[in-house]
């Protein structure tokens, strides 16, 4: 049910309230395009395989996924596997110990704040890279607000996310592959 805030409705966060973005661990990301447009490619169908034909934008979102760990080298992150969809990208990220959740002596569960040296700061990031791209490439883009994260705790858990994101050409809706 949405609330109010500043007298206008808000869904609330689908954040866990009891954990600390910015905390040593493993996150599986999803963040979609608006309207989900497909504004990163096609996904092509060929022989038993399928793969994404990237536009420029695509192209741009991967590489600044993968520029991430050395942009915020002090985060100490690491990242699992990736992909482009035409509209959205999945990928595992892993914030490793650092100075800033070190210094944690007292935790407290997750308040709306500034967001920095977390999770939500990682994506606000690389949102705002992609979108700097379209806009100096004069093309239209957009992404929805948010994302969906999901706190990997299990080997089990990543290895069945890291499937799901290898294989996700190929789960592509039938009706919406293009062959060549």
């Amino acid at each position: 049910m949405a609330e109010l805030f500043q007298n206008k409705f808000r869904i609330p966060s689908s954040r866990l309230s009891t954990w600390d973005y910015g905390s040593p661990g493993f996150y599986f990301i999803t963040i979609c395009t608006r309207e989900h447009f497909h504004y990163f490619g096609s996904i092509v169908k060929s022989n038993d395989s399928a793969y994404l034909q990237k536009s420029s934008i695509g192209q741009f979102a991967e590489e600044a996924w993968f520029e991430t760990p050395s942009l915020r080298a002090d985060m100490n992150i690491e990242l699992g596997e990736f992909i482009v969809m035409p509209n959205h990208i999945h990928g595992v990220i892993m914030i490793g110990g650092n100075e800033y959740n070190r210094k944690m002596q007292d935790w407290t569960p997750n308040t709306f704040g500034p967001q920095r040296h977390n999770l939500s700061s990682i994506i606000k990031g690389y949102k705002a890279a992609v979108t700097g791209y379209a806009k100096k490439s004069g093309k239209e883009f957009g992404w929805q607000e948010r994302f969906h994260d999901h706190t990997i705790r299990t080997q089990q858990s990543f290895y069945t996310i890291s499937n799901y994101i290898i294989n996700n050409p190929n789960k592509w809706e039938k009706d919406k592959f293009y062959t060549s």
